[in-house]
């Protein structure tokens, strides 16, 4: 009785060397479309990337002073902000393992030149107002900094509240101060990207209703935050730094009461205070293309 042909032991190994052979070349084919994808990802920079605090920092349920400014300059934006973050670093050991300085910008502007963001993707935030943090560092990690315009900074609210010293006569790249932190940045960042563009801002005027002073009136350790403005306005000047000056004669500060027109705590601004910032930054860049 006739049966099924048997099959040729050679006939079923080609055929195997074939399936192996077009697996790895759809795999490598996958594999070379990602990589490409990524690049292509990578290289689509926005033309300015914000660093800052919770100023800038996106809220739930807000549009920010970094939507509204895209919205009025026609730049693409990056918000690169993190409450609750300083300036310069608060570990005075001189160690970069103290995890509240992982996002400071003395950290942070190492990670962005070296594009090495393992440490920031390492910090897991618990805290209901850190909710963006690790999309945010995911963010900047995917900007390709060599196309980048604009570099925008914005510190020295929580550089002044957590008593962060303002300068250090004998170091004067100490980046647990807040002079050094700022020098070293800027001249980081100008060796790192010598095209992009660097622009500072003032932190805003302050009120603490709750307490009854100003921080014109109270020293959390460092001194009262004019001195902190003073002294960006003052490395701004020795570096030839663009600077926006948010402190003098930005807020109306005649009286207390004067806190609840531009923010809602005294500190963050309130959907007024966003728009007069992002409407301030819109116009200076209009003015200084």
């Amino acid at each position: 009785m006739g049966g099924m042909p048997e099959r040729s032991p050679d006939r079923t190994k080609n055929k195997s060397v074939l399936y192996w052979i077009a697996a790895v070349l759809l795999f490598t084919g996958l594999l070379l479309a990602g990589i490409f994808l990524s690049e292509e990802n990578k290289n689509q920079s926005p033309d300015m990337v914000i660093f800052g605090d919770s100023i800038f920092a996106k809220m739930q349920g807000t549009r920010s002073v970094s939507d509204r400014l895209q919205e009025k300059s026609g730049l693409t934006i990056l918000d690169g902000a993190f409450g609750g973050t300083c300036l310069a670093r608060q570990n005075t050991q001189n160690t970069m393992d103290f995890s509240q300085d992982i996002l400071s910008m003395a950290v942070l502007t190492r990670a962005v030149a070296s594009e090495d963001f393992l440490a920031q993707q390492s910090v897991k935030m618990t805290e209901p107002v850190t909710w963006y943090f690790e999309g945010t560092v995911d963010e900047i990690d995917a900007v390709d900094f060599d196309d980048v315009g604009i570099l925008f900074l914005d510190f020295g609210m929580n550089d002044y509240h957590c008593g962060i010293p303002v300068d250090d006569e004998e170091n004067s790249l100490n980046e647990t101060t807040y002079a050094g932190a700022l020098r070293t940045v800027i001249s980081l960042l100008r060796r790192r990207y010598p095209e992009a563009r660097i622009l500072l801002a003032t932190p805003t005027y302050s009120w603490y209703p709750d307490r009854g002073f100003t921080c014109e009136e109270y020293s959390f350790g460092g001194g009262v935050l004019e001195d902190y403005v003073e002294k960006e306005l003052e490395v701004a000047r020795e570096y030839g730094v663009e600077i926006l000056d948010f402190y003098h004669d930005f807020y109306p500060h005649e009286k207390m009461e004067d806190w609840n027109l531009y923010t809602w705590d005294g500190i963050h601004p309130n959907d007024a205070g966003r728009e007069k910032i992002a409407s301030a930054i819109a116009d200076y860049l209009e003015e200084n293309p």
